[in-house]
């Protein structure tokens, strides 16, 4: 029997444990019982974003962004939807370099929107430029 997947709650931010097979079930957090996927990215700040790159078994893909930056406003909603089509296979997750400078300065973010792809902790991809939905999901789903 495999283990099961640790799955980083989106609103609470608890680790939760979830059978590989019950994913696409609409699981529940354990603690506050809301739904670990949502069909649409996570907002992560400095607070949260160790913990769900850190400790996620799901690739966890993060868009580094800025509210002041046209092309991050533009690929907005290409990410969602991207979301939509990839949960539960991976976690789609935006960080704000304003608001969390001190992770966008330790990932040497120069440019935005950069996309990274984070298995285990470990960056693995990384993209400077804004996308499409049909390519995010053919660069997200080609790095794994």
């Amino acid at each position: 029997m495999p283990s099961p997947l640790v799955i980083v709650c989106p609103h609470c931010s608890t680790a939760n444990r979830v059978p590989a097979e019950r994913l696409a079930d609409q699981p529940t957090c354990g603690k506050c019982r809301q739904r670990l996927f949502a069909g649409h990215p996570v907002e992560l700040d400095a607070d949260s974003f160790d913990r769900h790159v850190g400790r996620s078994d799901i690739p966890v893909v993060v868009d580094f962004w800025a509210p002041w930056c046209g092309p991050c406003r533009m690929m907005a909603p290409a990410y969602a939807q991207a979301a939509h089509q990839l949960e539960p296979r991976y976690r789609l997750a935006k960080l704000n370099t304003e608001e969390a400078q001190e992770i966008a300065a330790r990932f040497g973010i120069r440019s935005i929107p950069t996309i990274i792809v984070f298995r285990n902790g470990r960056e693995i991809a990384r993209q400077s430029a804004a996308m499409d939905t049909g390519n995010l999901v053919r660069w997200i789903t080609n790095q794994s």
